[in-house]
Order: structure tokens, then C-alpha cells, then sequence
């Protein structure tokens, strides 16, 4: 069997203890305790294209951009559309994957690496690319809950320093655009995932769209979720955020079709 050739290690990873199976954990035996639970592991190979296998975590360790941390060899390759991709084989616990592009997440990880502090802008803008109306207002709100876990609070900030990702206010959640994704916004994301309830909500939260403009159905909903319009005057309105080829969300909608076409194009809600 190949083993990593950064850690030397079999190509697998044991899963943790919460995730064993909860009949094994659970299951009786003649001395009335529960049988020890056997060890789970699953596959974790990354087969570059130079010959050499990774496990994933390794690999974004040793990370470099176009070259293999262990050989040297160029990695990368040039896609039937020009831009440029690194191809694997990826074997996880979600199967085998062959030719798969993993230049994204070994890009956004690195990215990460270095800007650790973008760690929480970043996740809520993948969840404005995903729809994610649930996510997105969970990350706004925050926890704000009464369990037990508060009392960590102090240690877990402390946590979140030492890591770089210490909160972040919400208006910088707000105005993000993704400097390795063409420095698009989450109303650029919403659009492009044809969101209009993501969509009416940045627009609530981060632009100047007059009140009025507003179904009485997106007050209703925000004021379910605790969630009112603050100071926007003196803010940037997300609406006028263009990405780096100088498109607004508006520009991105008349490409998309789609919902857009009926009551938003040219009528000021996503572009000023």
C-alpha cells in the first residue's frame, strides 16, 4: 500500500469516536459494558499527477502553487478553456474521484493560510454563492444563545485570536468581495445563484434602496429574525461594488436571466 510521502503514513484517516456508528458504541455485552469501539478509518489519498500521493491535510501543508512539494515536477496543466487547473485523483470517504480540479480549494486554502482573519468573510460569502439564507443569518446574528457554553466565552476568543479569526463586524461581512474570485460581493454571489431572498436581504442590511421598494414579505421575515436596517448613509452601498471586470450585480443578472429578468433589471434595486 502508498503511503504519504510527507508524513510517510498509511493513506487513510481513523475517524473520530463521534463518528463510529452509534450500534457499536451502544451495543451490550455479558459484562454489561459497552464493547470497545473498533477503530474506523477511511480512504485519504490525493494522487497528484507527478506520481506522488498526499494525504489532503499534507498537501495543503506543503502547498505550492504550481509545483509538487515532494518531487518538484510541474503540477499544473492548461484546461480545454484556457485557464489553468491541477488534476488529481482524490480517494475519500466520499469515493474515488479521477481527474478531479483541485486547484480551487488548494488556492482558497492557501489564501486562508496567509489571511487567516478572512476565514469568517469568506464562509459568508460561500454562503451567499450557495443560497445558504439560513447560514447567512446565523453568521449575522451570531450566538447570542444562554447554554452552558458561555462560560468558555473568554477562553474561546482567546482561541479565535491566537488564530487569527477573532469576530468580525458585521458591515465587513456585509461589504467583503473576494480577492481571489474577482473580487465579487455577496449581492454579486446572490445574483449569480439566482438568491432573491439572499438578494432582498443584503439589500435591506447594506444599501440605500428606499424602504418602499421593499415587499411587505422582506420586513415580515427580518423582523421574525430579529433583523432591522441600521446607518447606511455614510456606508458604501453594496449596489454600486463593482468586481474586478467592472460588472455591478446588475451587470451579472443581465447575464444570468433568470429570475432577474422580471421587476429587477434596470429598476435600481441592484445597481445605482
Amino acid at each position: 500500500m502508498s503511503v504519504c510521502v510527507a508524513c510517510q503514513k498509511p493513506l487513510e484517516v481513523e475517524l473520530e469516536p463521534e463518528d463510529y456508528d452509534e450500534d457499536v458504541q451502544m451495543g451490550g455485552s455479558s459484562s454489561g459494558k459497552a464493547p470497545a469501539a473498533v477503530p474506523e478509518t477511511v480512504p485519504d489519498d490525493v494522487h497528484l499527477n507527478c506520481g506522488c500521493h498526499f494525504h489532503w491535510d499534507c498537501l495543503l501543508e506543503a502547498y505550492q502553487i504550481t509545483e509538487c512539494p515532494s518531487c518538484g515536477k510541474n503540477i499544473a496543466s492548461t484546461s480545454a478553456t484556457g485557464t489553468q487547473q491541477v488534476l488529481c485523483t482524490l480517494n475519500n470517504e466520499g469515493g474515488l474521484q479521477e481527474n478531479l480540479d483541485i486547484l480551487p480549494l488548494l488556492t482558497e486554502e492557501s489564501y486562508l493560510k496567509a489571511y487567516p482573519n478572512e476565514r469568517k468573510c469568506r464562509a459568508f460569502l460561500e454562503f451567499c454563492r450557495e443560497g445558504d439564507m439560513q447560514a447567512i443569518v446565523g453568521m449575522l446574528q451570531g450566538d447570542n444563545s444562554d447554554s452552558d457554553e458561555d462560560e468558555d466565552e473568554d477562553e474561546e476568543m482567546a482561541d479565535d485570536d491566537a488564530e487569527g479569526t477573532a469576530d468580525v463586524g458585521i458591515d465587513a461581512l456585509l461589504r467583503y468581495q473576494d480577492p481571489i474570485g474577482d473580487m465579487q460581493s455577496g449581492l454579486h454571489a446572490a445574483v449569480q445563484a439566482q438568491s432573491r431572498e439572499v438578494a432582498w436581504l443584503l439589500l435591506l442590511l447594506a444599501s440605500n434602496l428606499p424602504l418602499l421598494e421593499f415587499p411587505p414579505e422582506v420586513f415580515q421575515e427580518a423582523e421574525a429574525l430579529g433583523i432591522m436596517r441600521g446607518l447606511t448613509e455614510d456606508k458604501t452601498d453594496i449596489r454600486s461594488m463593482r468586481d474586478a471586470n467592472g460588472k455591478t450585480a446588475e451587470d451579472v443578472a443581465r447575464e444570468v436571466g433568470g429570475v432577474w429578468v422580471t421587476g429587477w433589471i434596470g429598476t435600481g434595486k441592484l445597481a445605482i
